[in-house]
């Protein structure tokens, strides 16, 4: 019977697609991050961050001192605050926090390594943070905050293999739940690995997923955990968009192994999130979006170009080139 009900559910989610809204910007966006039904912010290129509070209507601003930063991440935990993460080699890699709806941005961190690139932030709360770089001296970047933001600390993470990274392309490589979980993949020739770390970050565990990893545009994009048990984990190559080779994995136990998908999905994807408000799990990519109940069986609802999702009870935003901003409402 539950199995039955979320099918029908799912089924009319089907009839759904996004709905496109205007954004008023022409950036390319990003970073997303619903906080309810009608509070929502988002974040791109070109120092841009956007913020709606009535779930239509949004309004576009620059952050100052910024115009020539691309704000991949975005965190937001009301309409007020929001904490922004910007990329890029170096100092290019930041870490803003807004408290007045983005009125004003304090600059609260930035990278201090000339060779570090910042790719991903979340928050277990709204005091401890988490931010996740690419390989510097052999070792990915976890800084970690236990204030707020005010201040970043390094901990301690597993050697990366030769030519492994993280892929800045949706906010969602990284994953938190609970008050100490937390999973990152990793992408490029030696990635498609998954970290886990059950203490905040001060101690990990890595395992191999069978997400392709032939190619330095090729990994895994997106991780998302329903219960400390059950995640799904999506990429494929970027640059070939359509190849359905590759693009998805599941455990069933934290993360500790992972098993290829049912599907395929229909081609690359860079964000997957459960929808709890349809018991089921959503990906989006640059060919379209797609649901299922069980993993096993994906059905494409939308062939719009978006590059995130996130959602709030029944309600989502998708974000993605060109200033794309759209909604849909789990009726």
């Amino acid at each position: 019977m539950k199995f039955l009900l979320a099918a029908f559910a799912i089924s009319i989610a089907f009839a759904q697609t996004w709905v496109p809204q205007e954004s008023g910007t022409t950036a390319s966006l990003r970073g997303v991050s619903a906080v309810s039904a009608t509070v929502a912010w988002a974040s791109g290129s070109q120092g841009t961050f956007l913020r709606t509070i009535d779930g239509e209507h949004w309004a576009a601003g620059k952050v100052t001192g910024a115009a020539d930063l691309d704000f991949r991440a975005i965190r937001a935990f009301d309409e007020k605050t929001a904490f922004a993460l910007s990329i890029g080699s170096g100092e290019k890699s930041r870490i803003y926090r807004t408290s007045d709806g983005g009125a004003t941005w304090s600059l609260v961190y930035t990278n201090p390594d000339p060779k570090g690139f910042y790719d991903a932030l979340s928050f277990w709360d709204d005091s401890h943070g988490i931010v996740l770089g690419d390989p510097v001296d052999g070792h990915f970047v976890i800084m970690t905050t236990a204030d707020g933001g005010a201040s970043w600390h390094a901990q301690k993470t597993p050697a990366a293999l030769p030519k492994e990274g993280a892929f800045a392309a949706s906010n969602s490589c990284l994953f938190v739940r609970g008050a100490r979980e937390v999973w990152f993949g990793t992408g490029g020739p030696g990635g498609a690995r998954v970290f886990r770390s059950d203490d905040a970050g001060a101690t990990w565990t890595v395992a191999k997923t069978p997400i392709r990893n032939d190619s330095a545009s090729a990994g895994i994009f997106s991780i998302y955990f329903s219960d400390p048990k059950r995640g799904i984990a999506v990429g494929g190559d970027y640059n070939k968009t359509t190849d359905t080779t590759g693009t998805i994995a599941e455990t069933v136990d934290g993360g500790k192994s992972w098993t290829a998908a049912g599907g395929p999905l229909n081609g690359f994807r860079s964000a997957i999130l459960r929808v709890d408000a349809l018991k089921a799990w959503m990906a989006t990519g640059t060919s379209g979006s797609d649901i299922t109940a069980d993993a096993k069986s994906w059905k494409q609802f939308d062939s719009g170009n978006y590059n995130a999702i996130s959602f709030s009870g029944a309600t989502g935003f998708a974000v993605g080139p060109k200033g794309a901003v759209a909604k849909i409402k789990i009726e």
